[in-house]
């Protein structure tokens, strides 16, 4: 952890961690630019690790399937020989353009970096799950009511209960129920926002006994210790009743605020930030930005997209760092050199 009043020099600060920041990194070790990362998260991977670690994702190249935990595995493992330095648990909370050039970046810690260039690779902003309109849930959080799942072993065996209709809801119902003591979804109607397959794969599950569909919301919850033992429903015909759990997972989507990048001076498009395609640079030159954050025609929120903008922004960036020096373009298959840095 740094000292609140050291000042950090670096190349790059990138802010954001998850796989587009994260294979950035990459990118611009390979034209020497030393980054460090900074990410409102406890750990790398952005929405990948938080949301949907053991989800699988089928648009990798070169991986039919991998987890969001596998992939950002794989992605701090193909970094590593670059020397990245994280600083998790902090959110940026000014930028500062000096002037000589560089900036000035401050943490909501009171740390501060001095860089040449800036790249926002910081998904929609900073994001949080959406909390239920229940009374008291904040004691059960992180010990009993969770909004997302990091190891699926913490809920085998138990009763579990799950909140919503979406994706992330039915996925974690069709999940969960082989390692589950019992599982109840709960959905305030009886239409479902998620993947027809996925309903159907519930419904099934419903018809053969091995779940349970109630219709209704969740008024309250029971329990001591942030323990639950079981929640409180309103029935869609306006019953009360009690649905015994021991673990609660309530999907009401998540909540993205901008927060400290709407007040940078940059432009800004419905909290998105405009670039070109050439360089991926914001309208302030040397803070560049890629991955959903950044908007340009025909974008497509894809992580294999934010891939290829990490690749020019690299470039780019090594230019406004270093005008004078001339980049020679070169393959890591052929290039011995680029191999030297690779350490193969």
């Amino acid at each position: 952890m740094l000292k609140k009043t050291e000042i950090v020099e670096t190349d790059v600060v990138i802010i954001g961690a998850g796989p587009v920041g994260l294979f950035a990194v990459f990118e611009l070790g390979l034209l020497d630019l030393k980054c460090h990362l900074i990410d409102i998260l406890d750990r790398p991977g952005g929405q990948c690790a938080e949301l949907y670690p053991e989800k699988p994702i089928y648009d990798i190249p070169a991986w039919p399937e991998i987890s969001g935990q596998g992939l950002t595995d794989r992605l701090m493992e193909q970094i590593e020989p670059f020397g990245p330095e994280f600083h998790f648990n902090r959110m940026v909370s000014s930028v500062e353009k000096l002037e000589d050039g560089t900036f000035e970046v401050s943490t909501d810690e009171n740390e501060k970096f001095r860089a040449k260039a800036i790249v926002i690779a910081a998904g929609g902003g900073s994001f949080q799950p959406k909390r239920p309109p229940v009374p008291g849930i904040e004691e059960y959080e992180g010990k009993s009511v969770f909004y997302s799942v990091r190891r699926m072993e913490e809920f085998r065996d138990q009763d579990i209960l799950i909140v919503g209709g979406g994706d992330s809801a039915l996925d974690w119902t069709l999940s969960l129920q082989p390692i589950a003591k019992s599982l109840t979804l709960l959905h305030r109607r009886d239409a479902f926002r998620g993947a027809p397959d996925s309903v159907n794969k519930m419904y099934k599950l419903v018809e053969e006994g091995k779940i349970d569909l109630k219709l209704g919301q969740v008024s309250g919850l029971n329990g001591a210790d942030g323990m639950v033992e079981s929640a409180s429903v309103k029935t869609k015909e306006g019953d009360m009743i009690n649905v015994a759990c021991t673990r609660i997972l309530p999907f009401f989507g998540l909540t993205m605020k901008l927060g400290p990048i709407a007040d940078w001076g940059l432009n800004l498009h419905e909290n998105l930030l405009p670039v070109d395609t050439e360089k991926f640079e914001t309208s302030e030159p040397g803070i560049f930005a890629i991955g959903d954050i950044n908007t340009y025609p025909g974008k497509l929120k894809l992580i294999l997209s934010g891939f290829h903008e990490a690749a020019l922004m690299a470039h780019a960036a090594k230019k406004h760092i270093a005008p004078d020096e001339r980049i020679v373009f070169q393959y890591t298959t052929s290039s011995t050199s680029l191999q030297k840095k690779l350490g193969v």
